[in-house]
């Protein structure tokens, strides 16, 4: 066998044997998170959607300054169901008083506020939205998930 064959067959063996474990990284990836989300109470549920919210926004400012514009937007597009769909759509309006309705508020401003940084390219954007929600993150973090009136919010 010449040597350039072999390390074309060396290539494929390292090419399939990487994609078969990245595959099967991603596939263990989304059984734990959804083994976490099967598992999770409530409060452990609004905090799994703040850590894929900053993560995700995290991610797009790497991909921006890569220069990975499909994964920035990728990155901004979760980050925005997951503000539309998750958090927004958990709270409760009724319940929740002038509390729920002013993070609606602020969540709607993180959306826009995406939906710039995705069309501008603008990382400053991206830092003000992270700065935003970071704290009511760390705030949630903080709560006693017993707290009933944590609940109400949500």
């Amino acid at each position: 066998m010449k040597n350039a064959d072999k390390d074309n067959m060396d290539e494929r063996k390292s090419t399939m044997f990487t994609s078969v474990s990245v595959r099967s990284a991603n596939a263990y990836q989304r059984i734990n998170v959804e083994t976490g989300v099967v598992q999770a109470d409530p409060h452990r549920l609004v905090d799994m959607l703040f850590d894929g919210l900053l993560n995700n926004i995290a991610a797009a400012r790497g991909a921006l300054s890569r220069g990975d514009i499909k994964s920035k937007c990728q990155h901004i597009s979760t980050s925005v169901r997951i503000l539309e769909e998750g958090l927004k759509g958990s709270l409760n309006l009724q319940e929740g008083g002038e509390l729920a309705a002013n993070l609606q508020g602020v969540y709607d401003y993180c959306v826009v506020r995406l939906t710039q940084a995705n069309v501008r390219n603008d990382d400053g954007a991206l830092q003000e939205v992270s700065r935003i929600l970071s704290p009511i993150a760390d705030g949630w973090k903080q709560m006693d998930p017993s707290n009933a009136s944590g609940n109400r919010i949500m």
